[in-house]
């Protein structure tokens, strides 16, 4: 009599069924898992300053199920893990149809109210980047901290427009465009011929001024945990967070970045200096503060 008993297959356990000899999967696990999670959507909370959130980061360290866990209460809301440690807590990006999601256009919308201010909304976001991390090796580097002042932002983004009028001269595209779309203005253009202040009666500067409009940027980044302000020195000096250097770093392979870039605003480094110091002759905005690297 033929034995059928070797070609039995033991079928394959349901998808989800914690691998033999794990301990099974509880709802107190799945609160954990939350509770980890919402921490991370709470900014400028970090694990140091908070007993529970600091022992939830370190059962992820430490627990791959719980990982795994984790990551799928993430997945299902959207967003997208970048980091869990210590000094940045549970750092989460959100996916573009993730609820959580903050488009820079729903920001700028909210931000000004004509079309031309949004643009300039976006474009003091980018050289916060990339003043806050001007070299790749900042980029990378997890203890560096990058240092940024209002005016030093607004001063940066005047010399490159200078320097792209400068361009337009050269090229002989450097015409006035019909006065009535002035939408169809070259972004420099724009930004020139905005005040930087703009001061009010009161001597506050005008929220439509440039350096009004980069004091937005950093305040929202800010209460997004990204910035960390020092001082009212130079119009606002800040530091960056470990969350905004992960953000960043995200950000710069992502094709938002790649648009942003090619306006040509922003020089991609090669490692070497990526500041130039400013021209002389060149008329800038008092207390500048901004950082200049020679390597």
């Amino acid at each position: 009599m033929t034995s059928h008993t070797d070609d039995f297959t033991v079928p394959p356990a349901p998808a989800g069924t914690p691998a033999v000899g794990a301990p099974p999967i509880t709802p107190a696990d799945v609160a954990d898992a939350s509770r980890l999670v919402s921490f991370g959507l709470q900014p400028k909370l970090l694990p140091a300053r908070d007993a529970e959130y600091g022992e939830l980061v370190r059962r992820y360290r430490d627990d791959p199920a719980f990982v795994r866990l984790t990551d799928a209460v993430a997945t299902g809301l959207g967003l997208i893990v970048l980091e869990v440690s210590p000094r940045a807590g549970m750092a989460v990006a959100a996916a573009e149809d993730s609820v959580f999601a903050v488009r820079l256009g729903d920001y700028s919308r909210r931000a000004a109210s004509e079309s031309t201010d949004r643009f300039l909304h976006g474009l003091a976001h980018l050289a916060v980047a990339a003043l806050a991390f001007p070299r790749p090796e900042d980029l990378a580097d997890d203890g560096y901290l990058g240092r940024i002042t209002v005016n030093g932002v607004d001063t940066f983004v005047r010399q490159v427009c200078r320097r792209m009028e400068e361009q337009a001269d050269a090229e002989g595209a450097n015409t006035d465009p019909v006065s009535d779309t002035p939408g169809l203005e070259a972004a420099w253009r724009v930004y020139l011929r905005r005040s930087a202040t703009g001061a009010t009666k009161d001597a506050r500067r005008l929220s439509g001024s440039t350096i009004g409009i980069v004091g937005k940027a950093t305040a929202f980044l800010v209460d997004s945990g990204f910035l960390q302000k020092t001082s009212d020195d130079s119009g606002g000096t800040f530091r960056t967070t470990a969350r905004y250097q992960l953000q960043v770093r995200d950000l710069a392979g992502s094709a938002a970045m790649a648009e942003l870039l090619a306006l040509g605003v922003v020089p991609v480094s090669d490692g070497s200096a990526t500041l130039l110091p400013p021209d002389p002759t060149e008329e800038l905005v008092a207390d500048a503060g901004l950082p200049f690297h020679s390597s």
